[in-house]
């Protein structure tokens, strides 16, 4: 039966305890497939930006799968473009009119590790931002356009997760630590670290028919943030959750829908929140698509993905569209 199903082209992540049995074949599926979506990483800014620390849509297809122990290699490209209909407080300025763009490139490095809890494998994350957002706006209550880039190093995200496979089912829970030593310009209204700590605790789901190829995934967690030092501004408490669904046809293979919806649950806070923003609660939704691609550079196997949202109904916060251009593949598995 399992020689079947793999003449067949049955999808590699569910079977992934088989195929990697049988060597390098099996790893290409086990392993390639899933590496779009295993790190939270961060947004252009923080919340009193009117955006958020955990990255909305990071996670996707496979968002529950962990792969076998090893060391892997993660490359995620971030576009962004958006505007807020509301005004927002940056870098301790209220700004009107805001217009954001923001190109950011994350690298990743995950170690899975042969540890194991309650029968799921411990795995480690280190996440590095380099890039920023493209600012313009108007301060108020100055009738006059501001503007403001940068192009430097954000803040390192670092993250822990326990990951585990029942059959065709495969989950995780963990968390991501945001870890403000990245390079900050105090006053500017553009930048890419936060200047502030932040944890998100996050638990995920895959369930892959190994038969149909059909794939259904969700991602949901809860964002808590210390206060800026310098603008003496906390973030509230945030939630988001994130779903898929997709057909794999292959094991190189898929196309999907994805989404997310984003709710602020308590208020910002701190002395640097303008009284005119009150307690200034986000919320956004999106809706998407998602195609991913598996090939191999001799033996080494490269998943590529990308990802479109387009955001609405938001309040309190950016609204725009974003794009995810994403290269992973494995840097060392025992045995292969």
């Amino acid at each position: 039966m399992e020689r079947e199903e793999i003449q067949k082209g049955a999808p590699r992540a569910a079977l992934a305890g088989t195929l990697m049995r049988r060597g390098a074949n099996g790893f290409f599926g086990a392993a390639a497939t899933v590496l779009a979506s295993l790190a939270t990483v961060p947004s252009l800014h923080a919340a009193e930006g009117g955006a958020s620390f955990y990255l909305l849509g990071s996670r996707g297809p496979m968002a529950g799968f962990t792969p076998p122990p090893g060391v892997y290699f993660q490359n995620d490209f971030y576009i962004y473009s958006g505007n807020a209909n509301v005004d927002l407080d940056l870098g301790g300025k209220l700004v009107a009119d805001v217009d954001a763009k923001a190109l950011i490139n994350l690298s990743t490095a995950l170690w899975v590790s042969p540890w194991q809890v309650m029968g799921g494998n411990v795995a480690f994350t280190a996440t590095v931002p380099i890039g920023g957002p493209d600012v313009t706006g108007r301060i108020v209550p100055s009738p006059l356009s501001v503007s403001d880039s940068i192009t430097t190093l954000g803040d390192p995200v670092l993250g822990t997760f326990v990951g585990w496979h029942s059959g065709d089912f495969h989950w995780q829970t963990g968390v991501s630590v945001n870890v403000p030593v990245g390079d900050y310009h105090e006053g500017d209204i553009a930048n890419l670290s936060f200047n502030h700590w932040a944890a998100d605790i996050y638990a995920s789901g895959t369930w892959l028919n190994s038969a149909t190829g059909v794939e259904l995934s969700a991602a949901t967690g809860i964002t808590f943030n210390g206060e800026d030092t310098a603008t003496h501004y906390k973030n509230g408490t945030e939630f988001h959750i994130e779903g898929t669904i997709d057909q794999h046809f292959s094991k190189a293979f898929d196309v999907g829908l994805v989404g997310y919806y984003y709710n602020q649950l308590t208020d910002d806070s701190g002395s640097g929140v303008p009284p005119v923003l009150g307690g200034f609660r986000g919320e956004v939704a999106a809706i998407g698509a998602t195609a991913g691609y598996n090939f191999q550079v001799g033996k080494l196997p490269v998943s590529t993905r990308i990802k479109y949202y387009h955001e609405f109904d938001a309040k309190n916060r950016l609204e725009g569209d974003s794009v995810f251009l994403t290269v992973a593949m494995p840097l060392w598995v025992p045995g292969h």
